[in-house]
Formats: C-alpha cells, sequence, structure tokens
C-alpha cells in the first residue's frame, strides 16, 4: 500500500466545491478543509506508483478549482500508539 499527503491549493471558487467532489475520486481516502497557506489536504492511499500519478495527473486535473497541488510520498506509517512509544522513551524513569 502507498500513502501519500496531497496539498491543494484551490482558486476562491474551488473553496466552496472541491470538497464535495474530492469524495468522488477514486484513490483518496480522506480529505480535510485547513488553515494556512493550503485549502485541503487529502490523503491518498494506492497500491502502486502508477495509480498515484494517475490520481495526481489526471483525475484530480479534471476538477475546476485547483490552484496547485503538492504530493508528499510517505516512507513509513506510525499510529498514535507507536508515536507515544517513541515520544515517551526515558520518561517513565522519570516518573518514580
Amino acid at each position: 500500500m502507498l500513502t501519500a499527503v496531497l496539498l491543494v491549493k484551490s482558486t476562491r471558487a474551488g473553496l466552496t466545491s472541491l470538497g464535495l467532489f474530492f469524495f468522488y475520486v477514486t484513490g483518496l481516502s480522506e480529505f480535510y478543509t485547513v488553515t494556512g497557506e493550503w485549502d485541503f489536504v487529502a490523503i491518498v492511499r494506492v497500491r502502486e506508483h502508477e495509480e498515484l500519478a494517475d490520481v495526481v495527473t489526471q483525475r484530480l486535473t479534471k476538477l475546476d478549482g485547483i490552484e496547485r497541488t503538492q504530493t508528499m510520498v510517505a516512507f513509513q506509517q506510525f499510529s498514535a500508539h507507536d508515536l507515544e512509544a517513541m515520544f515517551g522513551l526515558g520518561l517513565e524513569d522519570r516518573q518514580a
């Protein structure tokens, strides 16, 4: 499974319509409106790099309202439990 984080900057008109259109894009498993420089963050989950390329260069380009995107491919995945264990190293010694 290949996971990528996709940042999307929309046009002003796209702010109100893109969220609904993202729902119909195969490969987008989650999407969020966010504050800051980017307007949307989407999580792409596909099996192959070719499918990721198809999502970004074929499916999303057909949507009106996208100004630009930035794609970041994930190397590793950590669950909340993994992160708690990773950042809590050594803290158990201090609590005694």
